[in-house]
């Protein structure tokens, strides 16, 4: 069978940008309208092309950090959606720093920057986007005042994308949520100090006129067709499955568990080439939906409560949405938002039986299941391998699942085939030693140092020296960045 299961770059960005406007708890369309605020505001001021280009670039992933830093952020707030989108919302003014801060920022809110401006960043050079693009990315929270996150940056330091997007993205919201008479002068009331005012004056002018362009049908700057050389380039999806992985510390490496085993049942059953390989896409972004829902809620024993419950249920309809708005992947997302199915219509979120479930929904629902019991979680221990074969076999009886689908993937499980890693990055790199690649599977998995060396019968400190042989061999400086950059290499 064909090993392509690349999509072009723009899908991948897509994809990536509509996982984050879920986990900034944003309609799904906020990063495609800053995107497109951005690139206008960068032409008004005469930025050349590649500017131009950066700054759309930049407002697409600006938020594809998020997933990695949830965890943190649930610490921080609780509800790691609802906190994020209340940010966003306020109309606290803010004044330019006349001197430098005085105050310290907490260790906390530090850690958070770093996380999500180091997933950024890699994600934009995975990509083989610019360097301004990167460079933007890696310095996304930072201030014209200096007054940002980490706050080591400020004035002309701070590239112009950063700026341009920060000023995009409150228009956007603001108009939406206040009008575009509030959303102007809280714009004015940030200049120089978010982001220069010469940004906002020269906008200010045009942005009626920019704002009725974009509310238009069909909206700008979403075809295929106009998107630069470097959009179009081919990217392995397994990168998108990764980032959404990021979000749960015990998730790690699920959404290609599921996409593995979902496209070995489609095989085994005898299906034809071009449906095993959308199976497999599918499997990778079935969880697409996941940001939607907060940490607390995964994370949270059963059973749910009905609020909670209800959250969960929109989470494959999040996935389907994702069709609708994600050209180069609208069949895999349908298929994908089907793993959440019952043969009995006791999924959700459709509620669809029998013979309305198409093929492959079936069998990435079923690998996401056992992948699922197979799972450990803060709540509970991973199923053995006997009890999640019993479980399967309770389901077939209760009608749930296909006999035949589960047929073959039981025969996948029991008899695997060997398969050799996806999405490895072809690339030289200083090999990791045995012990180093044990420490880096368990902090993948959200271990902290005591849980490492226990796991492993080594010292706290030994497991401190290992971490910082893994940073520097994989050029990073965070664990979440550390686990997805050996995800991608097909480390763990």
């Amino acid at each position: 069978m064909s090993d392509d299961t690349t999509i072009a770059v723009f899908d991948a960005v897509r994809a990536l940008a509509f996982i984050g406007d879920l986990s900034m708890g944003q309609p799904t369309d906020h990063s495609l309208r800053t995107a497109y605020l951005a690139g206008l505001i960068a032409a008004q001021v005469r930025c050349d092309p590649s500017q131009v280009e950066a700054a759309r670039h930049v407002a697409l992933l600006r938020w594809s950090g998020c997933t990695a830093n949830a965890q943190e952020f649930a610490d921080f707030m609780e509800d790691d959606v609802q906190g994020r989108s209340a940010l966003l919302a306020s109309q606290k003014p803010r004044r330019a720093q006349q001197q430098p801060r005085s105050v310290p920022i907490p260790d906390g809110m530090l850690a958070m920057a770093n996380i999500h401006c180091e997933i950024a960043g890699d994600i934009a050079s995975t990509l083989g986007l610019s360097a301004g693009t990167e460079a933007a990315l890696r310095n996304i929270f930072e201030t014209y005042d200096g007054g940002g996150v980490p706050g080591l940056l400020q004035g002309n330091d701070v590239p112009l994308a950063t700026y341009v997007v920060a000023l995009a993205s409150d228009i956007e919201i603001f108009s939406r949520l206040y009008g575009l008479d509030e959303a102007l002068a809280l714009a004015r009331g940030r200049a120089n100090s978010v982001y220069p005012g010469f940004l906002v004056e020269a906008s200010a002018p045009h942005v009626s006129t920019w704002m009725k362009t974009m509310d238009s049908t069909p909206p700008p700057w979403t075809d295929v067709a106009d998107q630069p050389a470097s959009m179009l380039r081919r990217v392995g999806l397994e990168l998108v499955g990764d980032v959404i992985d990021l979000k749960l510390p015990w998730m790690t490496g699920y959404s290609r568990r599921v996409a593995q085993l979902a496209r070995d049942c489609s095989v085994r059953a005898g299906l034809d080439e071009l449906s095993c390989h959308r199976t497999y896409k599918a499997g990778l972004i079935h969880g697409i939906g996941r940001a939607s829902v907060p940490n607390a809620i995964w994370n949270a024993p059963e059973p749910l409560p009905a609020s909670s419950l209800e959250r969960l249920r929109l989470v494959p309809y999040w996935t389907s949405r994702a069709a609708g708005q994600i050209d180069g992947l609208a069949l895999e997302a349908e298929i994908a938002s089907f793993a959440f199915e019952r043969r009995d219509g006791s999924g959700h979120f459709r509620g669809r039986s029998g013979a309305a479930m198409p093929q492959e929904g079936q069998f990435v629902a079923a690998a996401e299941q056992w992948v699922s019991l197979r799972t450990r979680r803060p709540w509970r221990e991973a199923f053995t391998e006997a009890e999640a074969l019993d479980r399967m076999k309770e389901e077939v009886e209760a009608g749930r699942f296909d006999q035949g689908v589960v047929d073959a993937l039981l025969a996948s499980v029991l008899s695997p085939a060997s398969a050799k890693p996806v999405g490895a990055a072809a690339r030289s790199e200083q090999p990791l030693s045995e012990r180093e690649l044990e420490v880096l599977r368990c902090i993948s998995r959200g271990d902290n140092t005591k849980q490492v060396a226990r796991a492993l019968g080594i010292s706290p400190r030994t497991v401190r020296t290992h971490v910082e042989r893994l940073f520097l061999k994989l050029e990073c400086s965070t664990r979440a960045a550390a686990t997805l950059k050996a995800a991608t290499r097909g480390l763990i």
